[in-house]
């Protein structure tokens, strides 16, 4: 038996943030990054909020550590807020989802309102039950995994990823693409999951090109926003797999950008899930049967399922030239000694993460290793 519901009331379009117009009475704290003060973008939150009503956490990394999350936990029981505002990328909501869970606990805050507010097209995490927390000690990145963390309200307002540089719409539209993809091979898709992910692929391949080209493109910024958050609700319901294992434990040791991580791994691990062994239907598994299904889906299938995923894969690593994105860890200025130092726990960490329960193929410590090993 399954179910399909969803928590959160998601807001879209120019204007959504007219929202927060039923805040104003409210005393709301805002978990946000730097940048978002500094640049004076949080004044469109803050323009629909009375003045005094607000105080702002603005202390947000990225790969958010445990113990920022421990010190907004205590200026959040100080406050004692009636509503959660997070404000930005994945890292902040991310952090704000952490923040709000103990608070709500520690703090009895059981009815603080939480609302996520994305500024990039990227994560999905306005609408997930998952947030991802680092211990900068052991340079490991920590799934959490709940229902309780799941935002009650989603504001998807346009207007805030315009300015969003050209390189990083490309990394955070390949994890668009990268979630959508990861749900719908996943073993727990279901068809709701699945018509949520192909909807989310179709407008990555219609609109991300545009994004990155032109910031002034509304449309194409409108459209990847809602594929980040299609592509979100479809992982929340299905999870992801070994794409995201081996990225969260990249991410953790070498630090490259989430985004860009899982796009340079996204072919390799196509191929792998797909496992093609002959030319037959027998040799075609499940998972390769889907990716022909996405291949046809955008236009590029082939007359085999063989041609149709080969087709795909060409097709990814296309948008990816076209958006100058590496295609190898070296690319983004890490070291093939770095590489090969942590190779062995990076393999180890993914074996581990909550994300490859579900993928498709079971994955050993060679496959993972031999996957790195072409990335490097």
């Amino acid at each position: 038996m399954n179910t399909f519901e969803l928590k959160t009331k998601v807001i879209f379009g120019r204007e959504a943030l007219q929202y927060l117009q039923n805040l104003v009475q409210k005393k709301i704290f805002i978990v946000t990054d730097p940048y978002m003060v500094k640049s004076g973008m949080i004044d469109s939150i803050t323009k629909y909020l009375a003045e005094g009503s607000f105080q702002i956490f603005s202390d947000i990394v990225p790969d958010p550590p445990m113990e920022l999350v421990v010190k907004g936990v205590g200026e959040v029981i100080a406050y004692q807020p009636d509503a959660m505002v997070a404000v930005g990328g994945g890292s902040a909501i991310d952090s704000a989802k952490a923040i709000m869970h103990f608070s709500r606990e520690i703090g009895e805050l059981e009815k603080m309102q939480f609302i996520a507010v994305p500024t990039t097209s990227g994560t999905g995490s306005e609408v997930t039950s998952f947030a991802v927390i680092t211990d900068k000690q052991k340079g490991v990145k920590y799934p959490l995994v709940s229902d309780v963390l799941i935002p009650d309200v989603a504001l998807l307002e346009p207007e805030l990823v315009k300015t969003v540089p050209p390189a990083i719409v490309a990394d955070t539209g390949m994890d668009v693409l990268t979630h959508a993809l990861e749900a719908y091979v996943s073993t727990k898709a279901t068809d709701f999951s699945d018509a949520l992910a192909e909807k989310a692929v179709a407008l990555v391949f219609q609109y991300l090109l545009r994004s990155y080209e032109s910031s002034e493109d509304m449309e194409a910024k409108e459209k990847m926003h809602n594929a980040s958050c299609l592509a979100g609700i479809s992982f929340n319901l299905a999870s992801l797999g070994l794409n995201h294992a081996i990225a969260h434990n990249i991410g953790g040791k070498l630090h490259v950008p989430h985004g860009r991580t899982n796009a340079i791994l996204l072919p390799h691990v196509i191929e792998f899930n797909s496992n093609i062994t002959g030319f037959t239907p027998k040799d075609y598994s499940e998972a390769a049967i889907k990716y022909a299904k996405i291949a046809k889906l955008i236009g590029v299938t082939g007359s085999t399922v063989r041609l149709s995923v080969k087709n795909l894969i060409n097709e990814i690593t296309k948008l990816m030239q076209r958006m100058k994105m590496p295609t190898k860890l070296t690319e983004c200025k890490i070291s093939t000694e770095d590489i090969l130092k942590e190779k062995k726990s990076i393999a180890e960490g993914a074996l581990k993460d909550a994300c490859i329960l579900t993928n498709p193929r079971v994955a050993g410590i060679s496959d993972v290793s031999e996957i790195i090993h072409k990335i490097s």
